[in-house]
């Protein structure tokens, strides 16, 4: 079982509680998440199996894609739904063109503070543990970037927005500003991930789905290949004398027809299919394993 299984995280889950569940159905403790997910968001949650979890580093920077519903009356302190009240609370409809109008100003890329209960750390502490404990943190804003951003549609105090983002972007924060620009307070009241970078909603299991597959022996059915992760880089495969050679740590030629000059990373496939290493570029088709499974 080395690779990658999606889960569709429910609602109310930690990462972790995922993480700890997909252990006792795998029976390993080498499995690690991709990217946190609140407890009350649901959707696409990657889980690396076995060997794979060495791939982790590769995915720090990967994409997402979000649709959420931003309700407007209150802000909360840990500007989600289970947060207590922090602004008054009033009841109002709001205005479709103005909220596009205000979610218009969160395209683009722009610096944003992350939430006082986030997985930030401080000093190696996260920020939410620290915001428990009623110890007062400053956090730095961040770079992040928002490709889109779409009103999807507007029912009385709540708007469903789609959003697809760069890592680390909170879409709490942008429910807690756009609160703020439009005077009247708002929180994030849902949220799903459809995509986070290679992996979609497609490809994700519930986990009662993975505990039928598992009662039955057939857990490998939802595992994505080790040699199917990371599909931007491309795929060298080698003989067995290549295979020994990689494995003893040595650098290696990429073919010039199937490698593109100038590519950074290589998969180096032996030829059953199974991922022997992740290979880093030392010269123009010259790769030194940088990962080797």
């Amino acid at each position: 079982m080395d690779g990658a299984i999606v889960v569709d995280k429910p609602a109310g889950w930690t990462s972790h509680d995922a993480v700890a569940r997909l252990r006792r159905l795998a029976g390993t403790r080498r499995i690690g998440h991709l990217g946190t997910l609140d407890p009350i968001a649901t959707g696409v949650l990657p889980l690396v199996i076995g060997r794979a979890t060495r791939l982790s580093q590769f995915y720090t920077r990967s994409e997402k894609v979000y649709e959420a519903t931003i309700r407007f009356g209150y802000s909360t302190d840990t500007y989600d739904r289970e947060g207590r009240p922090s602004s008054p609370v009033s009841q109002m409809e709001i205005d479709p063109e103005e909220v596009d109008r205000k979610l218009a100003g969160f395209r683009g890329t722009f610096l944003q503070t992350p939430p006082p209960v986030s997985a930030k750390k401080v000093g190696g502490v996260p920020a939410y543990r620290l915001a428990r404990a009623q110890v007062a943190v400053e956090l730095k804003p961040v770079q992040v970037e928002v490709y889109e951003a779409t009103l999807l549609g507007v029912e009385g105090q709540d708007a469903r927005i789609r959003v697809h983002c760069s890592s680390g972007t909170y879409l709490r924060a942008i429910a807690h500003e756009m609160g703020q620009m439009m005077g009247c307070g708002a929180h994030l009241y849902d949220l799903r991930r459809t995509l986070s970078g290679e992996f979609t909603l497609d490809q994700a299991r519930t986990m009662a789905q993975l505990e039928q597959l598992a009662q039955e022996e057939r857990l490998i059915e939802a595992l994505v290949p080790a040699a199917s992760l990371l599909p931007d880089f491309p795929a060298e495969y080698v003989d067995e004398v290549g295979e020994n050679q990689i494995r003893q740590g040595r650098d290696f030629a990429v073919s010039p027809f199937r490698i593109r000059r100038g590519i950074r990373y290589v998969k180096a496939v032996n030829r059953s299919g199974e991922l022997i290493a992740i290979a880093e570029m030392k010269l123009p088709n010259l790769y030194h394993p940088f990962v080797v499974f």
